[in-house]
């Protein structure tokens, strides 16, 4: 309205004046309106102060706490396959490659050991190494000559302590229906432990068809620190042990059970080339009592290597705060 009001004033004020014809009066009226309606178009509009969104809100939840330990720090290990689980629970503190099925070596005498105390024998009896009981699959050494005279006892321990495989071998000869019911036996009890991924074919570990997890040796473990001997043999740093009425020298193969700042209750190494360095410990790490399976490293010192980071690692998220959240 207020466009077509200019443009009447406009016109009469032209005529009036008498500057310019009727022609000219309406193309000049025609102008200016476009020039009014292009400069109303083109005023701008009142600035107005933007305000900005608000941040959404990060959700957090309290770890669990088997959680706890990944929550604050992530640990790196060198093996191949490695589970740390507190003792009884089932939830995993950390863990690698968990449920790949692989070689074992000499973890298996842990479960030799478990049969032979389950059969209830007379372990101050003597056994008698046998031909039978020289490794010939792998060529390994053994200062126990064929027909040298120990106590079922002894071969006990230096079979845990110092992974002997002669020693394991008589043993497990020994059982009650000799080797085959002593191999049978492993296999029904490693089914009645929920051991489902797990095999033995023999009893000290020197076939790779010897195979498990490092879930399933979680359990085994678990279920051999339940035997006060298999953990006193398996944690003693060294021996002295009289074979054929002659003492001879035993060591531990886990160098960390003479290391006072372990609290190890049982411990088991193994090796051979497929299965690579292998290391289990049920331990008191951070004031937990866990089970460590390492399995498949590499080199001299890397299952040690990759305990001493568990521990460490353990030591410090403990300290670092006991619960964290993260984001979600």
């Amino acid at each position: 309205m207020r466009v077509k009001l200019l443009s009447a004033l406009t016109l009469g004020i032209l005529v009036a004046a008498g500057g310019f014809g009727s022609a000219g009066a309406f193309a000049a009226a025609g102008t200016q309106n476009q020039k009014v309606t292009k400069k109303a178009k083109a005023a701008p509009k009142p600035a107005t102060k933007k305000t900005a969104a608000p941040a959404p809100v990060k959700k957090v939840k309290a770890v669990a706490p088997a959680d706890q330990w990944q929550a604050t720090r992530q640990l790196a290990v060198a093996s191949s396959a490695a589970l740390v689980v507190e003792q009884g629970g089932a939830e995993p503190i950390f863990q690698k490659n968990a449920d790949l099925v692989v070689p074992i070596a000499s973890i298996t005498k842990l479960m030799t050991a478990m049969v032979v105390l389950d059969s209830i024998p007379n372990l101050k009896a003597p056994i008698t190494v046998a031909e039978d009981d020289v490794d010939y699959l792998k060529g390994s050494r053994s200062r126990l000559h064929v027909g040298a005279e120990l106590a079922r006892e002894d071969a006990l321990l230096i079979s845990l302590m110092s992974s002997e495989n002669r020693a394991t071998h008589a043993l497990a000869r020994h059982y009650p229906g000799g080797l085959p019911a002593a191999i049978a036996a492993m296999n029904r009890k490693a089914a009645e432990l929920g051991m489902f991924n797990t095999h033995f074919e023999d009893p000290t570990g020197l076939s790779s068809n010897n195979v498990s997890t490092a879930k399933d040796l979680a359990k085994m473990v678990a279920a051999a620190h339940r035997y006060p001997l298999i953990r006193e043999f398996s944690t003693t740093s060294d021996a002295k042990i009289e074979v054929s009425g002659r003492l001879m020298d035993y060591r531990n193969t886990n160098s960390l059970v003479k290391v006072p700042t372990w609290d190890i209750g049982l411990s088991k190494t193994g090796f051979i080339q497929e299965a690579g360095k292998c290391l289990v410990m049920q331990a008191r790490v951070a004031d937990k009592p866990v089970v460590i399976v390492l399995l498949d490293s590499q080199g001299k010192l890397t299952r040690i290597g990759d305990a001493n980071r568990i521990k460490r690692w353990m030591e410090t998220t403990q300290a670092t705060g006991v619960r964290k959240s993260r984001d979600v």
